[in-house]
């Protein structure tokens, strides 16, 4: 069990607020922070890893303590067994693949884990190229297997895919989601992307000016209860075609393009760019937003 909770307070453009979160996650879920700019997910991420270490509070990973402040308990970031990743890569640009590897590994610690990772994130056509060489989707890749290289409890992933085009994207979250499994870890992940809260993971914690508003499955936050059928997808409006019988919105999912026929009452309150739920009732497609 991950026991978390958190004060400290934050300054954002306009004004001052309070982070103030409390929550349990078990091991090995696979956690959404969701939330609107400036709401505190990344200031959460860098007190779970150390990297803020003005906050006050507790952390507790099953029976270690990273933050006790009654007790004045706060143990430097390579004192935790985290990993995290950023959306820039933090990669050494004088280093190889392999030697950005070797530098993340602990003193005496063999190196099979880093050949088990170049393995298992198919980097062995690249561990003798340096940075500078490497695609946006490949410098991630080495990024995720750096942060993995110390064989973290916690992995934190900080809008890690937000740069990369589509298909780099969902062959990412593939990988993220094997070594997540593969090495059975407790994974919380900075998002904006709802397909990638659905795809990746199994609980979510909504956040807005630093208070947890909602929290539960994607489903249980995102999905209309009542709302049910064998099929549902999550996809972005691209245009609507309004006629006086029926009305044609086209939306785009992955990477497949649907048109979904939708009477004008369903469209009312549908405008171009809104995120919407397709779900099959009885053949007829409905529409809902979220």
């Amino acid at each position: 069990m991950i026991n978390i909770d958190l004060h400290k307070t934050l300054m954002s453009a306009q004004k001052s607020f309070e982070l103030d979160v409390n929550f349990e996650v078990n091991q090995g879920d696979f956690v959404a922070i969701y939330g609107i700019s400036g709401a505190g997910k990344t200031t959460l991420l860098r007190i779970i890893a150390g990297l803020d270490q003005k906050s006050t509070g507790q952390i507790k990973i099953n029976d270690s303590i990273w933050l006790n402040s009654k007790n004045k308990v706060c143990l430097k970031p390579q004192q935790r067994k985290v990993g995290m990743v950023f959306q820039d890569y933090a990669l050494f640009p004088n280093m190889t693949v392999q030697e950005n590897l070797e530098f993340a590994l602990e003193k005496g610690k063999s190196t099979q884990i880093i050949d088990e990772l170049i393995d298992t994130i198919e980097l062995n056509d690249l561990k003798n190229r340096k940075p500078s060489t490497l695609s946006g989707g490949q410098k991630q890749r080495v990024a995720l297997a750096r942060a993995l290289v110390q064989q973290p409890d916690i992995l934190l992933l900080d809008e890690p895919l937000s740069a990369l085009d589509d298909e780099m994207r969902f062959k990412l979250q593939d990988y993220i989601l094997k070594v997540h499994q593969k090495y059975k870890l407790t994974t919380f992940i900075v998002t904006h992307d709802l397909a990638e809260v659905f795809k990746l993971t199994n609980y979510v914690i909504k956040l807005n000016e630093g208070k947890i508003i909602e929290k539960g499955t994607a489903n249980e936050l995102f999905l209309q209860s009542e709302i049910s059928g064998k099929y549902k997808t999550i996809g972005k409006i691209l245009s609507i075609q309004k006629s006086d019988i029926v009305n044609v919105v086209s939306l785009i999912s992955g990477q497949n393009i649907i048109k979904v026929i939708a009477t004008n009452d369903e469209i009312v309150d549908l405008h171009i760019g809104d995120k919407v739920v397709v779900v099959s009732k009885a053949f007829n497609p409905v529409l809902v937003k979220i």
